[in-house]
């Protein structure tokens, strides 16, 4: 019998047809599509030869011994200085809190530097960071999709005026110093901007898809790791509320991380993926997809699959084990393929291997736990609120108050 063809668009539930589909080099991204105001010309945005070059550069920011670096070198002080404020005061809002938490980490990956140092400056950072997001995650905004673009290109020059130029002629003096001899290898920024200026000969980038891409990693860095910051958190106290035996395990690195790719896994940062077919495709299962269809993959109902997380899959359960070969414990919430998250090792770090000084805990296991230790809880005298601009399920205020 010959396969039917289906209209478009097509929606896959199937977590092997999924890393199909995700793996089919035929098949581009089309996730941002909305936000191209600010995801033209970035690198999850590209298709092809474009995206191999680019990514096969960058992916030198994420090898283990540069994510190691950031772990144990730069991350540990930047969670104490970001913190200790709001655990003095006894209380703070997560989801504010959390981004500009992975903001000031993020910032030292995509390579946006802060001149001034200021409460202030920082501040303007994250207003203008928070509108890049709002860009970005366009497709599912409730607001008016001109009047949101209108305010990111706002956004975009202003970010680009105090911090793209100032961190770009920094770098730029770096590398004309490295050039004379003047200093060494070891004085140069690990992070994005300064691999984009190295390979500038090769890459041809505008100036404006450098600012787009810079960006682009401020915010994708800050916004997946703050949105599972605040998820994990939730989950967290909700599972120490019914299982109060598990409270000792609030120092293991190791538990709270196996927490953080649980709750990645039930909530992923964007509950679809989006792929354009850009010629016929034929899936191993005798699914057709036609040239032009937009093909969805539903990324909630793939990593809740019973057969593969459990007759619970659809609860949260830290002591999970996936057993089955190629899954990860975060099922497909990082995608697949060439277009699989390039920063997801910074992230939620990597499984459990048993060696525990190789092993990778990632920014928002590091984070959620420095959280979890100050005796973090749900304020009694104010319940968080979900976001209602955006189709996405995120929290608009979780306020908490700390024990210590």
């Amino acid at each position: 019998m010959s396969a039917i063809a289906e209209p478009s668009p097509i929606v896959i539930t199937d977590l092997e047809e999924a890393k199909e589909v995700y793996r089919q080099k035929s098949m581009r991204q089309g996730l941002y599509d909305a936000g191209e105001v600010v995801m033209s010309g970035v690198l999850v945005n590209l298709h092809g030869d474009e995206h191999r070059s680019r990514r096969r550069l960058e992916n030198r920011l994420f090898r283990r011994e540069t994510l190691a670096y950031y772990e144990d070198e730069l991350f540990p002080a930047v969670i104490e200085d970001t913190l200790a404020p709001h655990v003095a005061a006894g209380r703070a809002e997560l989801v504010a809190l959390g981004h500009q938490l992975m903001m000031n980490l993020a910032a030292l990956n995509a390579g946006v530097d802060r001149p001034l140092g200021t409460p202030e400056e920082t501040f303007r950072l994250y207003q203008q960071m928070m509108k890049l997001i709002e860009g970005a995650t366009l497709t599912h905004s409730t607001r008016d999709h001109a009047v949101v673009s209108a305010e990111v290109r706002s956004a975009l020059e202003a970010f680009d005026a105090e911090f793209v130029t100032p961190s770009l002629n920094r770098r730029t003096r770096l590398l004309e110093s490295l050039a004379r001899g003047a200093i060494g290898e070891d004085a140069l920024p690990r992070d994005v901007l300064t691999v984009l200026l190295r390979n500038e000969d090769h890459l041809n980038l505008p100036r404006d898809v450098v600012v787009r891409e810079i960006g682009f990693f401020l915010l994708a860095g800050a916004h997946t790791s703050a949105t599972a910051f605040t998820r994990s958190t939730h989950n967290i106290l909700r599972w120490l509320d019914q299982h109060p035996q598990d409270r000792v395990m609030v120092s293991d690195r190791a538990w709270v991380q196996r927490c953080v790719h649980e709750t990645v896994r039930l909530n992923p940062s964007s509950p679809t993926g989006v792929r354009w077919a850009l010629e016929d495709v034929v899936l191993k299962s005798g699914r057709t997809i036609r040239a032009g269809t937009q093909v969805v993959i539903d990324l909630v109902t793939v990593n809740r699959d019973p057969l593969i997380f459990g007759p619970d899959s659809e609860e949260f359960n830290p002591y999970r084990l996936v057993t089955v070969e190629g899954v990860g414990p975060y099922g497909l919430s990082f995608g697949h393929g060439m277009h699989a998250c390039i920063g997801q090792e910074l992230a939620a770090g990597v499984p459990a291997d048993g060696d525990a000084q190789q092993h990778l805990y990632g920014l928002a296991t590091m984070a959620v736990k420095a959280l979890l230790e100050r005796g973090v809880g749900p304020d009694p005298d104010d319940s968080p609120v979900l976001d209602a601009s955006t189709k996405r399920p995120y929290w608009s205020r979780y306020p908490v108050v700390f024990a210590r």
